[in-house]
């Protein structure tokens, strides 16, 4: 029994038990969780990770500050698939391994998406809220069969999301730098300039990572080519989006409407967003199906065993393999 403290600082996990959790007990660990049931500010990180062995960590911040803390620190293991809160060269250079979860909520996140686009075509808020008031009738909704779809982003969700579309008999368009046409061939998707994905999908699903290159993806200029009835939809990561630009483009006309689970600021506080009608709106949980979170809980521990044991948990899971040596 190895004593070692496993610090839970994802938030999802919360007030979920589970079979992770048993695992990683019978497995000698001692398991302390995030009780606050949010995400925990860097200075909050800072006062609970001194004495942890490993973490499994939510959006918190790990940098060189917060790693400096906890010389004990082997292993953290990200609950999810993103990875701009750790500074993966920080983390190496303190012998620290960061295991990802990739493979094991990506369906969970492409059935959100396609919730909220079937949600948007089919006007469903509006709907309720006109028979929640009283009302009965008078309105229309664009639908979804036919129409054409816009992914960006042809990772594991965008693939999954694509899949999701060919029951509409969609005309599915993909912009991908990185993704060669085979890639995406038996999928139906076609992959064209991110300039035409805009002008003619219908509704564009954004499944782009966090990075220098995908910060403001969507802007003033880029949002002016898409049509003025078309619906954005967004589950990758919030600064993808310029929101100001946004707001603009949902409140003038320049588009039909979005549907968010990711915002530059998590939660949004009073952002604009929150008062328009033709947004909908998801606190980050497009991953958190029930089967997805004991996906990736048990991904999670299985690294944290694994490493512990002195192995590598395979399948490319450890950004930073080479800290495996000090684990």
């Amino acid at each position: 029994m190895s004593g070692k403290k496993v610090l839970v600082c994802a938030m999802q996990l919360h007030k979920r038990r589970g079979p992770w959790l048993q695992k990683l007990e019978e497995a000698g660990f001692e398991v302390e969780f995030n009780t606050l049931g949010r995400k925990l500010t860097h200075d909050e990180l800072i006062e609970q990770l001194p004495g942890a062995y490993a973490a499994i960590a939510g959006s918190e911040p790990y940098d060189e500050s917060s790693l400096s803390v906890a010389p004990e620190l082997r292993i953290i293991a990200r609950w999810g698939v993103g990875y701009d809160q750790v500074d993966v060269d920080a983390a190496t250079r303190h012998g620290v391994a960061v295991a990802m979860a990739f493979g094991a909520n990506h369906e969970a996140v492409a059935d959100a998406a396609f919730a909220l686009t079937s949600a948007l075509a089919n006007d469903v808020l509006q709907y309720h809220n006109l028979v929640a008031g009283g009302g009965w009738g008078g309105r229309y909704h664009v639908g979804l069969h036919r129409k054409t779809i816009g992914i960006v982003g042809l990772g594991r969700i965008g693939r999954a999301f694509a899949r999701r579309c060919r029951g509409f008999e969609t005309r599915i368009l993909g912009y991908d730098p990185l993704i060669p046409p085979d890639a995406v061939q038996d999928l139906g998707v076609e992959l064209v300039a991110l300039e035409e994905l805009l002008k003619e999908s219908d509704f564009i699903s954004l499944h782009a990572p966090r990075a220098p290159e995908t910060e403001n993806l969507i802007n003033r200029e880029t949002l002016a080519l898409m049509k003025s009835s078309a619906y954005l939809i967004n589950t990758s990561r919030g600064n993808v989006i310029d929101e100001g630009a946004l707001v603009e483009a949902l409140t003038s006309g320049g588009i039909a409407g979005a549907g968010l689970d990711v915002f530059a600021a998590e939660p949004p506080g009073d952002s604009p967003l929150l008062k328009l009608d033709n947004v909908l709106l998801m606190p980050h949980s497009a991953g958190a199906s029930a089967d997805a979170v004991e996906g990736v809980s048990q991904r999670c521990v299985d690294s944290i065993i694994a490493i512990d044991r002195g192995e590598n948990p395979g399948d490319g899971l450890v950004l930073n393999p080479e800290a495996l040596a000090g684990s």
